[in-house]
């Protein structure tokens, strides 16, 4: 059994090619499982480390291969994989069609089974038993590829504001398919959320599925409107997919204002309320500015889904993909632009397309077409 697998590597001659590589599916271990890969998704993530920072407009394809020049300055962030071929695709779903010898394995021969871990851009993926989960009755491959990074990052995101002693979120880039997700979660839930949008039609999005606090960043009024927002939930907690830029800055700053509003007594050090700005993503690669106009109470970090998922340990883990499990085809179904094939992933218009990481857009592989 040959493996067609997506693969990336970032040469030290200042290029990154795309290239398929045929792999021998070695035969699973006791405790493990060959899965036919039906459905993975091209998530943000996938995107870091499929294309990281090449210039995709310099895209040439020869011999199978894509290669994109990367520019000299950014060289230093692709040290650590300089020369080194890697598979790509986090998660996905499929079909097992081979397994080890334990009763365990076994048990799941011909099921359709969903997983994250890696090297999913391709037609098989061998995984040990406990790396997967069976999808419910009437799930298909598609419902189950997503079912792990988006769903779990929201889940994630309610779950940090209540252990961190927070009561309201404020999201930016919050019409994406985690966006969608995290609203239906707040809104079942009873969570203040705050929607911070870039455009009429994303915000259309959101009212379309219940949305009730929406800003868009684009208005003349948008810090105004924001502050509204603001009293109206008194979020102090934030999650921003865009990085660059200053609007992280200006969520903290309107925080501030809010928190100084609702303050009994003057303090020349500003409220005491701590507002704390989480970092998820980088649709803006500029850097982050910060005017440090919130007071003395606040804090700007990094915040990643794997991280958190070892912090809160495998049993508060467990609970979360329970929920996913349950709610797969209502809070947390995914919908998808395009499906492709691994061939498709190549040709360079398309490549071009899913790169754009439009909101609302995202594109499904199925490697056995």
């Amino acid at each position: 059994m040959d493996n067609l697998q997506l693969h990336s590597i970032a040469k030290g001659s200042g290029e990154l090619e795309l290239s398929l590589k045929k792999i021998p599916v070695p035969d699973p271990g006791p405790d493990e499982i060959v899965i036919r890969v039906e459905a993975t998704p091209i998530n943000p993530s996938d995107l870091g480390l499929l294309l990281g920072p090449a210039d995709v407009k310099t895209a040439k394809a020869s011999g199978g291969a894509v290669t994109f020049a990367i520019p000299e300055q950014l060289m230093r962030m692709v040290g650590p994989r300089l020369d080194q071929s890697m598979a790509v695709g986090n998660e996905g779903a499929g079909t097992v069609v081979k397994a080890g010898s334990s009763p365990e394995a076994q048990a799941l021969m011909g099921k359709l089974v969903t997983m994250v871990g890696g090297s999913m851009y391709a037609t098989h993926r061998v995984a040990k038993v406990r790396e997967v989960m069976v999808l419910p009755a009437g799930a298909t491959a598609a419902d189950g590829a997503s079912c792990f990074v988006n769903p779990l990052t929201a889940l994630g995101m309610t779950e940090t504001m209540r252990r961190e002693g927070h009561t309201a979120l404020v999201h930016t880039a919050a019409a994406s398919n985690l966006g969608q997700m995290l609203n239906k979660i707040c809104i079942m839930d009873g969570i203040g959320l705050v929607n911070v949008v870039r455009s009429e039609e994303q915000a259309g999005i959101l009212r379309g599925i219940g949305a009730k606090h929406i800003v868009d960043s684009s208005k003349p009024t948008f810090m105004a409107d924001l502050l509204a927002a603001l009293n109206a939930t008194k979020a102090t907690l934030a999650f921003d997919a865009i990085g660059g830029g200053k609007l992280v800055s200006n969520i903290l700053s309107a925080m501030e204002q809010s928190a100084v509003a609702r303050m009994s007594q003057f303090s020349r050090y500003g409220s005491n309320e701590y507002k704390q700005a989480y970092i998820y993503g980088r649709l803006d690669t500029s850097p982050t500015e910060l005017n440090a106009s919130y007071g003395m109470a606040w804090g700007v970090g990094g915040w990643l889904l794997t991280p958190f998922l070892q912090k809160i340990g495998p049993e508060a883990g467990g609970k979360l993909r329970s929920r996913v499990m349950a709610e797969l085809k209502t809070t947390f179904a995914s919908h998808y632009t395009k499906v492709i094939s691994l061939k498709d992933a190549l040709d360079i218009p398309t490549l071009q397309a899913y790169n754009r990481r439009a909101t609302g857009e995202k594109y499904l592989i199925n490697p056995s077409l």
